[in-house]
């Protein structure tokens, strides 16, 4: 399914906790009605804390608060901080809860990824960043960088849809009725900006490759330049393939990845592609400042892209995601200075030179750790599709 545009948003680049939080609580205080709040990780810490007290105030002045947290991402979440909630008259979810940490079967690798929050249908908020500390790590020079949107406008309408469908599929599945299942009626829809925008998802029924594709389309399209920011970045061939023969064009194309990671293996399988991309032109920064989270992309300065789908198997083959796209060029733009900025205040460039010279045992382990996680990939039954 291509993208709906729809034009009259009002759009906000937010980046880092730093100006998402405040953003999001400020949010939560003013709702009246309504509340969805849907998030990979909601962590056991002052973050998480603060957000969990606004969602409790929200509810104690008779919003009806919703929050949906994945099984696997939020286990500190549900040992800590789900039963004063549930106190609290918010009503949470666990999508897919781990009750078999040992189990191999492939549906616990299927998680609810993305990161949305609704309020009173009227403001959106879509993004990469998880409910948690982005300072948790203080030995860095920075926060995680990262980045979300505020959203008011048309967009907000399939936003709030996409949420209301999956907290009924998770109560159905779970057979908690005690949840409220009536949805507040959606505002009027109104044009509060000038912003072309749409909304995708991706999941394993009908919208299984919606968001690979709009990369893919934008990046066919492109014809001067593609900027990539991605904290897990292993394209299977149809996108690497993609990005080359946009090279072949003439188009530059920056890819940002993580210089510091907490998945080494994937790590060091990305870096076995460096060789391809380095060998056709294509510039390579390593983010070395702080971890690299985001998940956003630039096309000629006139469309973009930012939400929680990385551009890696569990992403595109597996999870629940959610990107905002838009084309404007102020909003292309503003996130391609701030991405330059983070390049310049952060990042160190890969020379090709340097890659060639650099240890062959490194390649060597590089090399081995992709060929791991294709074996990982075909043993979970999606070999084909990468």
């Amino acid at each position: 399914m291509g993208i709906t545009w729809l034009r009259g948003n009002a759009l906000t680049l937010l980046e880092n906790g730093t100006e998402f939080f405040p953003a999001l609580e400020t949010a939560i205080d003013g709702a009246t009605t309504e509340i969805f709040l849907e998030t990979y990780i909601f962590a056991h810490d002052d973050t998480g804390h603060r957000i969990a007290a606004a969602l409790s105030r929200a509810a104690g002045r008779g919003v009806c608060v919703r929050l949906l947290v994945d099984g696997f991402g939020g286990r500190d979440f549900v040992e800590h901080l789900q039963a004063p909630l549930d106190a609290a008259d918010v009503n949470v979810q666990i999508y897919r809860r781990e009750v078999a940490p040992l189990s191999l079967r492939r549906h616990r690798l299927r998680r609810l990824h993305r990161k949305i929050a609704v309020i009173d249908g009227r403001l959106a908020f879509v993004g990469g960043i998880n409910i948690i500390s982005d300072l948790d790590q203080p030995s860095f020079a920075g926060p995680r960088l990262d980045y979300s949107v505020r959203i008011e406008g048309p967009l907000v309408r399939p936003i709030h849809g996409t949420v209301t469908h999956v907290w009924q599929l998770v109560a159905w599945a779970s057979f908690r009725r005690r949840h409220p299942q009536g949805f507040a009626p959606l505002p009027p829809a109104s044009e509060d900006g000038g912003i072309e925008a749409g909304f995708l998802i991706r999941d394993n029924l009908r919208h299984r490759r919606d968001i690979e594709d709009a990369y893919l389309t934008a990046i066919a399209e492109a014809r001067s330049e593609i900027i990539l920011a991605n904290a897990y970045f292993l394209p299977g061939r149809r996108f690497r393939q993609a990005l080359l023969e946009a090279r072949r064009r003439g188009v530059q194309v920056t890819l940002l990845t993580q210089g510091w990671t907490d998945h080494p293996l994937q790590q060091y399988a990305t870096r076995a592609l460096y060789g391809q991309f380095l060998a056709h032109g294509v510039r390579i920064f390593e983010y070395h400042r702080s971890h690299l989270h985001a998940k956003v992309a630039v096309v000629d300065e006139h469309w973009a892209t930012v939400g929680s789908s990385n551009i890696d198997p569990f992403s595109l083959l597996l999870a629940r995601e959610a990107n905002v796209f838009v084309r404007n060029p102020g909003f292309a733009a503003h996130l391609k200075w701030r991405l330059e900025r983070a390049i310049t205040a952060g990042a160190r460039e890969i020379s090709p030179d340097a890659w060639q010279r650099g240890p062959r045992l490194q390649r060597i382990l590089n090399w081995g750790a992709y060929g791991l996680v294709r074996l990982m990939i075909g043993i979970a039954g999606y070999g084909n599709r990468h």
